[in-house]
């Protein structure tokens, strides 16, 4: 056995069983698109440019040799390899294995899980951060030979994309194909599916229509055949966010959107602008069509991208972007932050803040004016984004107004079926409505026929649904829009004694009573169970509902403590009897001490809690009361 044959053997890793069927779906899932390869290489790429400019702030000795970054990509048409070489920072054998053999760090089952739903794979490219392995569309074999920046050893990670990796000490020939003390060549074995990937043209148009806009020159020959990278590059290499607006095409913001989401989705909304005044910034933002697929793990990042005149300094800095804005990719450029700092001291300095607050009223500005020109475009940001949003209800009180604006919810308006702001429910609130009325829940269609909002529908006051479990956090912090306090109507006592009727609703002698004993003996047979009993203002057609006692936790809110956070809490609800009801009427004619009345007591309780969705507490005694009504009223 040879000795490249032994190392072979001895540095072979494997794929585990995910991220070899992976491999295999974004190998074959992008087959019509083989381009999508070359872009992802690209961009990878220049990011390693970006990270050494960055890090030669601090040691210059790093790009000593060789200041001018710069991309190459050429053929050999008599090995039918193509190769991209870039001096950037490079990757150490460690950095090798761990970046590009071990992509379960990804999500590898999430990714699985998503691409067995998903109507458009190449999305996943983007969504999941794969795109170096687009490369096994056009090749059989891939060869990544790096150099880490100041690092003297050279390695080769080399793989056919199915049975595994390898690792290795990069041999004198392979040194050779870098230029300089740094960087990483990736050598691609063409498949016969690929060969047009060996013709200059193809190449050339390829770049121009995906790359253009990277901010590094991209030349179209070996990294020899230019003069230490002063020739003549493929591509414009300049920042398209520095530039103009009238000087870019709708294709080029488009191309630069991709670029940086590595997606193929368009964007819903682009704003470009450039800040003057006590501090100065470019900005090229972008709101996605479609929802990251991790937008609420709590260690996700936002996607921003922070240069400092032109300089790459983070991707995820710490306090740039509200975590509520996480779903906002793009570019922010600044000319007053310092480049000798470190990122951790970067994210503390206080122009960061004043960028963030600038770039949020924007961002939010931007979205209102979505809502009024484009609903239809609004109404998907809304559905993908809209929750998130909404956390910024609850953190940034000084942003309340402009969410406010934004923000959209269902309500008993128009039967619950179209989106209302907050503006248009004020604006339609009766003369002597003083409260702003909202129930929370899980599902729509559930509170759309809850109990608790029927004497609100007869009339005619407008209830909002809330269905988002952010709802019941903002709730805690914001008591009021426009002087108009927010009211649960599935909490505390609710007179609506003062609001028009509907006129089917009358009133007759037997509803005048105060039901005194009936509501005594009930509270006695359910003493342990409810805080209280009484007559219900809000029911018109259902007998009974549960609601939360003045003071205490909402039911909706102590559901999701008890989900989310573990919350130990338990308050007794109040239960609301419908008085006009003819169930109601009939229980009252019963003798209070009777098997009968018990019973029946028992049963409605039950009803309510099944209506507000809480689980039986006694399944089997529901069950037997409820056949022995059964068996007496059949």
């Amino acid at each position: 056995m040879s000795a490249a044959k032994k190392a072979e053997t001895n540095n072979q890793q494997h794929f585990s069983a995910d991220v070899s069927r992976l491999l295999d779906i974004v190998a074959n899932a992008l087959y019509t698109n083989h381009d999508v390869f070359l872009r992802e290489l690209v961009s990878n790429s220049a990011d390693a440019c970006d990270r050494l400019r960055y890090q030669s702030i601090e040691k210059p000795e790093l790009i000593a040799d060789n200041p001018n970054f710069r991309i190459h990509i050429f053929k050999n048409t008599d090995t039918r390899t193509l190769t991209i070489f870039d001096n950037g920072i490079g990757m150490t054998a460690k950095e090798l294995a761990d970046h590009l053999g071990t992509i379960a760090k990804s999500g590898t089952a999430k990714i699985m899980e998503a691409a067995k739903k998903s109507d458009d794979p190449l999305s996943l490219i983007g969504q999941f951060g794969v795109g170096f392995y687009a490369s096994y569309m056009v090749a059989s074999h891939v060869k990544v030979i790096s150099r880490k920046a100041g690092a003297k050893a050279v390695n080769v990670w080399s793989s056919d994309g199915a049975t595994g990796f390898t690792v290795d000490k990069a041999t004198a020939d392979e040194t050779a194909l870098l230029d300089g003390d740094r960087g990483t060549a990736i050598i691609l074995d063409i498949k016969d599916e690929g060969v047009e990937f060996l013709i200059d043209e193809k190449i050339k148009q390829t770049i121009e229509t995906y790359s253009d806009h990277i901010n590094v020159k991209i030349f179209l020959n070996t990294p020899q055949d230019t003069d230490n990278g002063q020739g003549n590059p493929i591509n414009s290499a300049s920042a398209i966010w520095t530039r103009s607006k009238s000087d870019i095409t709708d294709e080029e913001y488009l191309s630069f959107y991709r670029h940086i989401t590595h997606g193929f989705d368009e964007p819903l909304l682009t704003s470009h602008w450039r800040a003057e005044g006590k501090i100065e910034f470019s900005a090229l933002l972008y709101v996605p069509m479609m929802r990251p697929w991790d937008l609420y793990d709590p260690s996700r990042k936002d996607a921003v991208k922070l240069y400092v005149n032109r300089v790459f300094i983070s991707d995820g800095l710490d306090g740039l972007m509200y975590p509520w804005m996480r779903f906002v990719r793009g570019v922010i450029d600044s000319s007053d932050l310092p480049l000798n700092i470190s990122r951790e001291s970067l994210q503390f300095n206080p122009i960061i803040s004043k960028i963030r607050t600038s770039v949020t009223k924007r961002i939010l500005s931007d979205l209102d004016k979505l809502s009024h020109d484009d609903w239809p475009g609004f109404i998907t940001f809304w559905g993908q984004f809209g929750a998130a949003i909404k956390e910024g209800l609850y953190d940034a009180a000084e942003h309340r107004e402009a969410l406010f604006k934004i923000c959209r919810f269902y309500s008993t308006h128009d039967n619950g079926d179209k989106f209302t702001s907050l503006d248009e429910y004020v604006d339609r609130m009766g003369e002597n409505q003083k409260e702003i009325y909202y129930i929370t829940g899980e599902n729509l269609d559930a509170i759309k026929n809850s109990p608790q909002i029927e004497g609100f529908k007869a009339r005619g006051i407008e209830v909002l649904f809330f269905t988002d479990t952010i709802d019941d956090f903002w709730l805690q912090n914001v008591t009021s829009f426009k002087d108009k306090d927010f009211k649960s109507v599935t909490k505390g006592d609710i007179d609506l004694g003062d609001a028009p009727k509907n006129e089917n609703d009358k009133d007759d002698e037997a509803d005048k009573s105060d039901h005194k004993d009936l509501l005594e003996r009930m509270k006695s047979i359910l003493e342990d169970e409810v805080d209280s009993v009484r007559i219900s203002k809000r029911l018109t057609d259902s007998p009974v509902c549960l609601v939360a006692p003045e003071g205490a936790v909402d039911m909706n809110m102590e559901r999701v403590l008890k989900i989310h956070q573990n919350y130990q809490g338990q308050s007794k609800p109040v239960l609301e009897i419908n008085a006009k009801h003819s169930l109601i009427k009939k229980l009252e004619t019963l003798e209070p001490a009777s098997e009968n009345f018990s019973d029946a007591t028992k049963l409605l309780l039950d009803q309510a809690r099944i209506i507000q969705g809480e689980a039986i507490k006694d399944p089997s005694g529901y069950a037997r009361r409820m056949a022995n009504f059964m068996e007496r009223g059949l």
